[in-house]
């Protein structure tokens, strides 16, 4: 159960290649991609000059979300992340309804991240750069996770080099005021709290490192120090961007801008660097689409041998030791809906579908012994009710659609049983 020993993958199981740094760089990948250029925007029109008690909030849910996950994981080093533990924890059914949140939800978000992508490199053929990322994307991970991890680190170096050039040049121009930072009337509980739902979003990728826990070397020890190092990371970096964003833009500014921080720094009058913001938010979206195409063929994978999804999704390639069915089927379903539709402004979905799957992470941790490394019982507490009020503080059209979305997902479900029986 520790996996401690690296023995060779056997028939039908994945190769576990991934240490400490290799999970923290998945992570940071999945986590620092494109929400960072685009979800302050959203955040604020909803928080005002309370954003950055949004992200506060947003970021309690996911160290708790984090210590859950990672406490599961260790216990469980399998592939499917919630839903495993939603299965083996609270029953069946319950980790079910996890899977099958994530799956749907994440690969509307993969089409998302693809549009992302098109958008920023060449917007009037965006679809078409879409798809050509999602091709490209597949491929790297069809040929084993250990490459996609080195191609992860490249983007994570990149963006990371982004973000640290747009937070001194923001802070050092003269347009930086300190005063912008001030929270006025404007900021109300309920605004938070939605932008609290928006930016948690853009810390979700944590969950990532779980998804591949059967390819993790010694995954009782590397993932319970691989997740809070991911998270603790992010937190950080994106605390200092909001920041040096705020203090040029103030909140009113960052709640009108199209493309907050390349509309940051031109307001800095620093408009060469513009060109630059451009191609790092094409590269975290790639590296949110390259870890988003990880976790959720993995997800489908543990899926696929439970039979709730055809068990023909479950093969493992003999030689490349990835679920290649699985990714290739992720694949191609992400490159039509790339193509053929822009969800950029309609996955509210996805979001609920999310918090629904930590919400199950979370009660899954709650269930655990001493013995079995369970947290302080506060953490998954106010996990899962954060979760939930996240979840219910969204748009109605973003909670109706996400329960519509569950609901046809716990229907297949009874009417699978009912048939099995």
């Amino acid at each position: 159960m520790s996996g401690t020993v690296n023995t060779p993958a056997g028939p039908g199981e994945l190769r576990r290649r991934l240490g400490v740094f290799d999970a923290v760089v998945v992570g940071l990948g999945s986590m620092i991609g494109a929400g960072i250029f685009g979800a302050l925007a959203p955040a604020a029109r909803e928080a005002g000059s309370g954003l950055l008690f949004g992200l506060v909030a947003a970021g309690v849910v996911a160290y708790c979300n984090a210590t859950s996950s990672a406490r599961l994981a260790a216990r469980y080093p399998q592939s499917g992340g919630t839903y495993v533990y939603g299965r083996e924890r609270l029953g069946d059914f319950w980790g079910y309804l996890a899977g099958w949140g994530f799956v749907v939800g994440k690969t509307a978000s993969c089409a998302a991240m693809a549009l992302t992508v098109g958008s920023y490199v060449w917007p009037a053929q965006a679809p078409a750069v879409a798809v050509a990322a999602v091709v490209a994307l597949t491929a790297v991970n069809y040929v084993g996770v250990h490459k996609a991890a080195w191609l992860t680190r490249a983007i994570v170096a990149v963006v990371l080099a982004v973000l640290a050039a747009v937070v001194v040049a923001l802070l050092t121009s003269g347009e930086a005021d300190a005063a912008r930072l001030e929270i006025g009337h404007d900021a109300t509980l309920g605004g938070v709290l939605r932008a609290g739902g928006l930016l948690f979003f853009a810390f979700a990728g944590y969950a990532r490192i779980a998804t591949l826990g059967e390819e993790v070397r010694d995954p009782a020890r590397t993932i319970p120090r691989a997740i809070p190092l991911a998270l603790g990371i992010t937190l950080a970096v994106y605390a200092v961007v909001a920041i040096a964003a705020l203090t040029v833009l103030g909140s009113g500014g960052l709640a009108a801008a199209s493309a907050p921080l390349a509309d940051a720094v031109r307001a800095a009058g620093l408009s060469w660097l513009a060109p630059v913001v451009r191609v790092g938010a094409a590269v975290a979206a790639l590296g949110s689409l390259l870890a988003l195409i990880l976790g959720v063929s993995r997800t489908t994978l543990a899926m696929a041998r439970d039979r709730h999804l055809p068990p023909v999704l479950a093969a493992v390639h003999p030689r490349f030791a990835v679920p290649h069915r699985a990714e290739l089927t992720v694949g191609a379903v992400v490159a039509v809906l790339a193509a053929t539709a822009d969800l950029r402004g309609a996955i509210g979905f996805s979001s609920f579908g999310v918090l629904a799957y930590y919400a199950v992470a979370n009660a899954s941790a709650w269930t655990l012994t001493p013995a079995e490394g369970r947290p302080p019982r506060i953490i998954p507490a106010l996990g899962l009710v954060g979760c939930l009020v996240l979840a219910f503080a969204l748009p109605v059209s973003s909670v109706v659609w996400g329960a519509a979305v569950l609901a046809v997902g716990a229907a297949a479900y009874g009417v699978r049983r009912a048939t099995a029986a």
